[in-house]
């Protein structure tokens, strides 16, 4: 069936009950949110009084939505709008936002396609593998370094190998120091 470029009439009854026309059905506030996810248009109508109350469903289905803990709106954008309600800029404000919203959703879908053509139908499935597997060798490496092989053995001070390589070390680091001693004091020759 092809699909209409028309909106759907929904029919708000007294009774609250909403009747979707193109269906037949009755729906909730949560059908009426998925089709707009689906993007399908509709037009809500008071049944009684043929009066457009769009606007007012759907701002129900937002408030249900964030009633929900799905907070999409930050309190202070929410204060904000409220302080624009009477104001002199109130007429500007629809406008903006929409536009906003628009340019909004433009850029998310470029930036899914992006992500898409560059990382595969996964988007961030391939960046999330290519990051275990750089952790893993980073794994790998470190324990390289510890003994046997294996952080839970390796004791929390004491050296890797043999104690006797490890006199040595410090033997050395003291003639070392020594060195540096003399050159600081004047550069004597050995």
């Amino acid at each position: 069936m092809a699909k209409s470029n028309e909106p759907v009439t929904i029919k708000k009854y007294a009774n609250r009950r909403l009747y979707n026309t193109g269906t037949s059905t009755y729906v909730t506030l949560e059908d009426l949110a998925q089709m707009v996810k689906n993007g399908e248009d509709f037009v809500v109508y008071d049944a009684k009084s043929s009066e457009d109350i769009t606007h007012s469903v759907l701002t129900q289905i937002i408030f249900e939505q964030e009633g929900k803990g799905q907070n999409l709106l930050p309190i202070n954008f929410l204060r904000q709008i409220i302080r624009f309600y009477g104001d002199s800029m109130q007429m500007l404000v629809p406008r903006y936002l929409d536009m906003s919203i628009e340019n909004f959703t433009k850029e998310q879908n470029n930036l899914r396609e992006h992500f898409s053509k560059t990382f595969g139908v996964g988007g961030f499935g391939m960046m999330e593998d290519q990051v275990r597997r750089n952790m893993e060798i980073f794994d790998r490496a470190f324990k390289m370094f510890l003994p046997n092989g294996r952080a839970d053995e390796a004791p929390p001070t004491a050296p890797a190998g043999n104690p006797d390589d490890f006199d040595e070390l410090r033997r050395q680091v003291a003639e070392m120091q020594k060195r540096l001693d003399r050159l600081g004091e004047g550069g004597k020759k050995e």
